[in-house]
């Protein structure tokens, strides 16, 4: 009975010490290039507040690394018809305020997101969604206004839930200075232009986090990420210039991660305001006038793949027969001349600086470029939160650089928002191009569906509404004591299975 006694015991202690040595523990700092915006996950329109969303948040359903989407807070899917989609809901999930979530929360959050007066980034991405109705207490479906090929998808991005309760209650200001989520951290403070600190939500329905303590900081400057990752004061970075790859590979405490972008780069041109950009021949120039090739050799070192079109090969009915612009300046000057700006014009050239890699450079090499065929710049170096508010604010004067990621890895998620006019990201629109985008949206043959987006590719190529520049091809830097961090092409980082 003794032994029984003492077996007990110790096996009672072990238990304890598995859960112990399971409970999360230290602390990841990760440098992203830029500051978010808001911590309204309707209201974000970067990659840094994504990873922000991701951690605090929960949707649906989740892309993984092959844009596939995967089930999160939904168990499952079921088609009914063409336009009803059924999901039976996660039971047990509970927000971080222990409060369990229900039907209710999501109508809530479904019913904010959809609503014109929240002003979503997004609202082109979720503007399919007629109706959601409550089937039972752990049961929804989602009725669309026609089909919709890639419901899953969008509802991987756009739509995070919150709580209802806390959040009439406390308001919309309130809420989200202090943020509650199902997600795998949970929110502590954000001091601006500093740092976002999160915490492990140990109740979290996947599993509690391995990380304790998890630390956003934006930090632009590139040789300052580089440093806190060589001296340990930072664990994993992001947005490495090419020619600083090898410094952080030789390293003795970091390694490189490299991942072929969902992201393609290029510039806005706006169109929509009266002058020299809204003749086609103008636009057509500024894309002949530019050397891509000459940019990724030698500003990228080769860490870039040109592109004919502002999609990527990971992109569903991506067009491989269509051919990125020649640099051609002659052309780019006869193009000139015929629109009557023979003796050159004058552009305003809007960047960011340290959103993107080598963004600053990648502009001002391409400034060079058109100051050589007669177009003469004016360059303008922005903060990233004032640079995406007078984007999206339909402010831009003449072009500017900018990235556009993954995101749904369709064209949808890429055409809709900037090639249709009630799109806060769109400078460029006809009837004829939206009206074939919205057919694409509502395709359920694939087929026919990619044989359209080629054609739209066509149009847009000829169009030329954007200067079409280069896929990226990303590097981040990991500090050697991280443990199961692995980057992806949509650039969403995840940290709840790391670990140090």
């Amino acid at each position: 009975m003794r032994k029984v006694i003492w077996v007990s015991i110790v096996l009672a202690a072990f238990l304890m010490a598995g859960v112990c040595f399971a409970q999360p523990k230290g602390e990841l700092i990760v440098l992203q290039g830029a500051e978010i915006n808001a911590t309204d996950p309707a209201k974000y329109n970067s990659i840094p507040e994504s990873n922000f969303a991701l951690a605090v948040f929960d949707t649906l359903y989740l892309n993984d690394e092959k844009a596939i989407p995967q089930p999160r807070l939904a168990l499952s899917h079921k088609l009914i018809n063409e336009t009803t989609w059924e999901f039976p809901l996660r039971k047990g999930v509970k927000f971080r305020n222990c409060v369990t979530m229900t039907v209710k929360d999501l109508m809530f959050s479904f019913d904010r997101a959809l609503d014109p007066q929240t002003k979503t980034f997004f609202m082109p991405f979720i503007s399919t969604i007629k109706e959601v109705k409550i089937i039972d207490d752990y049961t929804i479906q989602i009725i669309t206004s026609g089909p919709d090929p890639i419901l899953l998808k969008r509802l991987s991005f756009s739509l995070f839930i919150l709580p209802a309760d806390l959040f009439q209650e406390k308001g919309a200001e309130a809420f989200f200075k202090n943020p509650v989520g199902t997600g795998p951290f949970k929110f502590v403070s954000w001091t601006r232009n500093d740092r976002m600190v999160l915490e492990a939500n140990e109740a979290y329905w996947d599993g509690a986090p391995k990380i304790k303590r998890l630390i956003f900081r934006p930090v632009p400057e590139v040789a300052t990420k580089i440093a806190e990752l060589q001296t340990g004061n930072a664990d994993v970075i992001t947005n490495i210039p090419p020619f600083l790859v090898d410094q952080v590979k030789n390293s003795p405490n970091a390694v490189v991660q490299s991942v072929p972008s969902g992201r393609v780069m290029f510039l806005y041109i706006n169109c929509l305001a009266d002058g020299p950009l809204k003749d086609k021949r103008v636009r057509q120039a500024l894309n002949y006038a530019v050397d891509r090739k000459a940019i990724i050799d030698n500003v990228l070192k080769g860490s870039g793949v040109q592109m004919p079109v502002n999609l990527t090969p990971l992109h569903f009915a991506f067009d491989g027969d269509l051919k990125p612009y020649p640099y051609d300046p002659a052309k780019a000057k006869q193009l000139l001349a015929e629109a009557g700006y023979a003796k050159g014009l004058k552009l305003v050239f809007n960047s960011p600086s340290g959103r993107y890699i080598l963004d600053k450079e990648i502009a001002q090499a391409i400034a060079g470029m058109y100051n050589a065929v007669g177009i003469e710049t004016d360059m303008k170096i922005h903060e990233w939160g004032s640079y995406t508010q007078m984007l999206t604010g339909k402010r831009l004067q003449d072009i500017g650089f900018i990235g556009w990621s993954l995101v749904l890895a369709d064209p949808d998620s890429t055409f809709v928002p900037y090639f249709t006019p009630e799109s806060a990201f769109s400078y460029y629109s006809t009837p004829e191009l939206k009206e074939k985008i919205m057919k694409g949206r509502t395709m359920l043959d694939e087929k026919k569906r990619a044989e359209l987006y080629k054609e739209i590719q066509k149009d847009i190529y000829e169009a030329a509404p954007l200067v079409f520049l280069h896929q990226q091809i990303d590097h981040y830097g990991v500090a050697k004591r991280v443990q199961g961090f692995q980057v992806r092409g949509d650039e969403f980082m995840l940290f709840h299975k790391v670990s140090k």
